[in-house]
């Protein structure tokens, strides 16, 4: 395991690491999970040995700190990962992020397009203020106080699956609720419109019982691969690892 402060108050953001050939791939978990959980049963298969993978955990999720001061927007996010891929002197990688993964890795491509050759989005969060579907945690819905002190978080674990709940349980409620207000919030300008303006190797992956993807023609027309994977829901990497393996290798 390793780390580096990121707050310059003491917390640390920390990951795991396979060594490999560059460039590196980095793996980046949604909302209440863990980077390892989602991912490290994919970076293990045969068609992705080899490379150097790192599984990050962003503050305030798995292993990695989760200070009461910090702000926990997307920026926030973003600006720590890239702490951590600096730290581990990681530069054009290779990112494969899931939801809310999605949106800080855009907003890091954004930010720091040194760091970033590529995306592999598995149902990244695009927009502000999305709609409530039945898989939707709800977390943003309460107050902070709600949440965190009047039995929000308990609420929300008996509320979602067990497969979630199981990770989101590990994380630090305040940090929870901070970064899924800001998800809902957004970016000015949006993520979308970021991931429209970036230059990289862009691939979308949309779970087909997701339904389909708002704004797919103007996401295709600004050269975003967009893959519709069958059979899978919004969990790309558990109901479909085998096509969510062969776009991160880009044999599809």
């Amino acid at each position: 395991m390793k780390q580096v402060e990121f707050d310059g108050e003491g917390s640390h953001i920390r990951w795991t690491e396979a060594t490999g050939a560059e460039p590196a791939r980095v793996y980046i978990h949604g909302l209440g999970s863990v980077s390892t959980v989602y991912h490290a049963h994919i970076a293990a298969r045969p068609e992705l040995a080899g490379r150097r993978t790192l599984f990050v955990d962003l503050p305030g999720h798995g292993i990695s700190d989760r200070p009461a001061d910090f702000g926990y927007t997307l920026e926030d996010h973003a600006d720590a990962l890239a702490v951590a891929l600096d730290e581990a002197r990681v530069g054009a990688a290779e990112l494969v992020a899931h939801s809310m993964g999605g949106a800080v890795a855009i907003v890091l491509a954004h930010r720091r397009p040194e760091l970033v050759s590529r995306l592999v989005l598995a149902e990244a969060n695009l927009d502000p203020h999305p709609p409530v579907t039945a898989g939707s945690s709800g977390i943003a819905s309460y107050t902070e106080e709600e949440y965190v002190e009047n039995g929000g978080h308990a609420r929300v674990l008996d509320k979602i699956a067990p497969s979630w709940a199981a990770t989101v349980r590990l994380a630090d409620p305040r940090a929870l609720h901070r970064t899924a207000t800001g998800l809902v919030r957004g970016t000015t300008p949006t993520m979308r419109h970021l991931l429209e303006e970036l230059t990289v190797e862009r691939v979308y992956l949309q779970g087909e019982l997701s339904g389909e993807l708002a704004g797919r023609e103007e996401l295709e027309a600004a050269g975003v691969r967009v893959v519709t994977v069958p059979g899978a829901g919004h969990n790309v990497m558990f109901d479909n690892p085998d096509v969510f393996a062969a776009e991160i290798v880009g044999t599809v």
